[in-house]
């Protein structure tokens, strides 16, 4: 790939092509669908967020692959968003160990405070709360939540205030 002499449909901007060239250069020729998570995260990261079906296609006519990869992929991971969602983008492990540690009353406290069910953005556009994880793989620091790809750990209902007055 190469974003000099690759033609595309406008809906990525030569950013996100040399983008996506950086991620199909880390695998070998032939096999660019190895590069899809990273290209999807970085067009989803240029496009506020989510990604649209036109975004999509021009991802998957980039790195050409059939669209019908591309929207397995995306529609398969939790990290990945297909609407309009908030800037800061929450998510509550709800598994065994959070489960056991509170995480219910982390999630009933964000939905207050926020205004909005799991599932949901706030009307301002600042927070998605998203549907409850199953698991964040860090169960020695139930309960806890990630917020924009960090976690935080050990929570308590006052922390959760701190860290989303904290936030832009």
């Amino acid at each position: 790939m190469d974003a000099d002499n690759k033609t595309y449909d406008g809906n990525l901007s030569a950013h996100m092509c040399a983008e996506i060239d950086r991620w199909a250069a880390k695998f070998p020729e032939g096999k660019q669908r190895s590069a899809l998570i990273g290209s999807l995260l970085a067009a989803q990261h240029e496009n506020n967020g989510f990604l649209n079906d036109e975004l999509m296609t021009a991802v998957a006519d980039y790195l050409d692959l059939p669209v019908v990869q591309v929207y397995e992929v995306a529609t398969f991971y939790s990290m990945f968003e297909t609407k309009p969602v908030g800037r800061h983008s929450i998510s509550v492990c709800t598994n065994i160990s959070c489960m056991l540690n509170g995480c219910d009353r982390i999630v009933d406290h964000l939905e207050r405070k926020l205004g909005i069910k799991t599932g949901e953005s706030t009307a301002d556009g600042k927070f998605y709360l998203k549907q409850e994880e199953e698991c964040l793989a860090a169960c020695d620091g139930a309960p806890m939540m990630m917020i924009d790809h960090v976690y935080y750990e050990n929570l308590t209902v006052q922390e959760v205030d701190s860290i989303l007055d904290g936030l832009e």
